[in-house]
């Protein structure tokens, strides 16, 4: 036999051999180009996937996906504020006031803080200043003194000291009547122009606070994923007879019984419209 074709074989090593693996190591298979897979025909050949089945017409939707609820008919949104105009005929909002500038400076000052929080501090602020001018001359640093105990408190102040200057410098002190007029004083954006429009001059706006925006997406009345959205489809679905109250109805609703952590589904009037899936009733 020709040595030349005598096949060598390598000694395993104590180490090697101590270990239990195999010296001889298998060649690494060659990668498959991306996102391709094969599989083996009957004619033993290779072919991809793909090529075995036709393609799907369109993506399948995600496992556990929930559907979209059923949207409310007319007359289902109807019945709802039927239902919340007979148990409170006439609701008002929480926050005191005495005019629609002190009206103003509340709706202000309760940003990212409850009501109650302001009026225990606007009871004494009016008391002392309930126009443009006189909460100018109050000044800003004794502003801070009467709300130090709302949130933001300095930041508020300073916005109130400002809108002040220029409802009389632009506004003849009078709190203007129309979206962009009020959107345009300091620290006063869409929810305080809706609020102040609807309490102060009886427009039938919908001001979306963080109880409305609850309320229109958990009972599926109007989802949407901004205030504004929310907002846009209550103004949708809510009959013209209902607009005035609407929002305080909504916004009542919210605090006090569709609560955000444990909601009071028992006592809930519109429960049986409601299309969230977890009411406990």
């Amino acid at each position: 036999m020709d040595k030349s074709a005598k096949p060598s074989v390598k000694k395993m090593s104590s180490k090697e051999g101590s270990t239990g693996k195999s010296p001889f190591r298998r060649r690494p298979a060659e990668k498959s180009p991306k996102n391709l897979t094969f599989k083996k025909a009957t004619s033993g050949k290779v072919v991809p996937k793909s090529a075995s089945r036709p393609a799907r017409a369109a993506k399948m939707p995600a496992k556990g996906q929930p559907k979209a609820a059923r949207p409310w008919t007319a007359a289902e949104v109807h019945e709802a504020f039927s239902r919340f105009r007979r148990a409170n005929p006439e609701p008002k909002g929480e926050l005191e006031h005495l005019n629609p500038f002190t009206l103003l400076v509340a709706v202000v000052l309760s940003a990212q803080a409850t009501d109650a929080g302001v009026n225990k501090a606007t009871r004494a602020l009016f008391a002392v200043a309930d126009t443009p001018q006189q909460m100018l001359a109050l000044g800003e640093e004794r502003l801070r003194d009467y709300i130090k105990t709302i949130g933001l408190y300095r930041t508020k102040a300073k916005n109130v000291i400002a809108l002040s200057e220029k409802l009389i410098a632009d506004f003849d002190s009078e709190v203007p009547r129309t979206r962009a007029g009020i959107e345009s004083l300091p620290g006063a954006g869409r929810k305080t122009a809706n609020v102040v429009l609807n309490m102060a001059f009886g427009e039938p706006t919908m001001a979306v606070d963080t109880h409305v925006f609850r309320v229109g997406n958990r009972t599926g009345l109007a989802p949407g994923k901004t205030p504004l959205d929310v907002e846009l489809g209550l103004e949708r679905v809510i009959p013209p007879e209902f607009m005035l109250h609407a929002h305080h109805w909504l916004i009542l609703h919210g605090r006090y019984t569709c609560l955000a952590r444990s909601p009071r589904c028992d006592v809930c009037l519109i429960n049986d419209l409601c299309r969230w899936p977890e009411k406990t009733v």
